[in-house]
């Protein structure tokens, strides 16, 4: 799946548009809490403004209602347009709309080495609705189009796939970012060393079935965790207490088990409480044995270490969603005991985004792994088997 990078196209006096995922989180007084998602666009923004070339960005941020009414104010790009000047150490010019007066008048100016971020994409009904006149109105701005926005890759909105369509003829590249995206979720599962294990947690079986019937047919070893693993104890007729389940889901749990055999490996034991807190009455107990007035928040030790042991022998590993309830002590200990087999094993080893990856960071384990994905849906999207139109139809090596 190589496609075209950045660096592969000369820039020098062309205008780029960008489209990258400042989608980044604001509080009350609209400043940004963490700006890693704007960092990370850096090396892309800096190759194209180093070689003399110009930078319109364009990003959504939150889900602003894009009637123009005030409930907009609060998801502006003002914020993130203005970190990006204090990052960078330069001007950043901002456009107080997306293909009004403004931007064209801001675009149409841009020299050399000057960059140009546009107002949210969100307040332009046509970005959701993939509309070809206002892709064509943003890809008219522009010799160069470059996707550096792997959080939105499984989406068909229009600055992700109308407007590389309408700008067929001119390059049509990645960034950096979901350049390296693509090569660790795409060719490294394609051709995985092996042992290959996947990892999953999270609350839904539902949110991974299709994720876990995709990678029974290429995994070595599927770690099951997290709330979903109640599901398939129910499938199995144990016991869960008061745990998150889905009840309606007990029949497919079935058919995955059944379809999975010794591939797919559950929990064999799971710590407990009587309240979601951390000062509750916890006790641990066998996998399936959980009492009626309990809740299993955590894989136990006996299943941390035995995933400990598998992940250790691993070549490659994929970990999609925690083991437990991560962000409470003592509810912690099964994803840090996974995360640090993974950080200490010599294995390939690619982090999925969402709450994966905020354990990772939050561990501080994220400089010890292979990969850290930035996008939650569009990692598991790409799991799952999925094709992208907003990258199939950029230029291919």
């Amino acid at each position: 799946m190589a496609k075209n990078t950045i660096t592969d196209v000369d820039v020098a006096g062309k205008t780029v548009l960008m489209r990258v995922d400042f989608n980044v989180p604001l509080n009350d007084q609209l400043q940004i809490t963490d700006d890693r998602r704007i960092q990370m666009a850096l090396p892309s923004i800096k190759s194209v403004l180093d070689r003399g070339g110009k930078v319109i960005l364009m990003s959504h941020l939150g889900r602003p209602k894009g009637d123009g009414t005030a409930d907009d104010a609060k998801y502006s790009l003002k914020p993130a347009a203005d970190r990006l000047g204090v990052v960078i150490d330069q001007k950043v010019i901002f456009a107080t709309d997306t293909v009004g007066s403004d931007a064209k008048a801001k675009a149409a100016a841009l020299k050399p080495s000057e960059v140009l971020v546009l107002e949210n994409l969100r307040f332009n009904a046509g970005e959701k609705k993939g509309d070809a006149t206002f892709a064509s109105d943003l890809a008219a701005m522009a010799d160069i189009y470059c996707n550096d926005a792997f959080g939105t890759c499984h989406r068909t909105d229009a600055s992700m796939v109308a407007v590389p369509e309408a700008m067929a003829g001119k390059p049509r590249v990645v960034g950096f970012l979901v350049s390296k995206e693509i090569q660790y979720l795409t060719d490294v599962i394609s051709s995985p060393d092996r042992p290959f294990v996947a990892i999953l947690g999270g609350a839904k079986v539902s949110d991974k079935i299709k994720v876990i019937d995709n990678l029974l047919g290429i995994c070595d070893k599927i770690l099951i965790g997290g709330a979903m693993a109640y599901t398939f104890a129910l499938a199995q007729g144990g016991k869960i207490g008061k745990s998150l389940v889905e009840p309606d889901k007990v029949g497919l749990a079935k058919e995955l088990l059944d379809k999975g055999g010794d591939k797919l490996v559950l929990p064999v034991d799971t710590h407990c409480g009587d309240g979601f807190s951390s000062d509750c009455n916890k006790e641990y107990v066998r996998a399936g044995e959980i009492k009626d007035d309990f809740e299993g928040f955590d894989i136990g030790p006996e299943t941390a270490k035995i995933y400990a042991e598998i992940v250790k022998n691993a070549k490659t590993v994929v970990w999609n969603g925690p083991m437990g309830v991560f962000e409470m002590s003592p509810f912690d200990e099964g994803t840090r005991a996974v995360a640090e087999a993974i950080a200490a094993s010599d294995a390939v080893s690619i982090i999925g985004g969402g709450d994966s990856a905020a354990a990772v960071q939050q561990l501080g384990f994220a400089d010890q792994v292979s990969h850290v994905s930035t996008g939650g849906g569009a990692s598991l999207a790409m799991l799952e088997g999925q094709k992208f139109a907003a990258v199939e139809l950029l230029d291919d090596k």
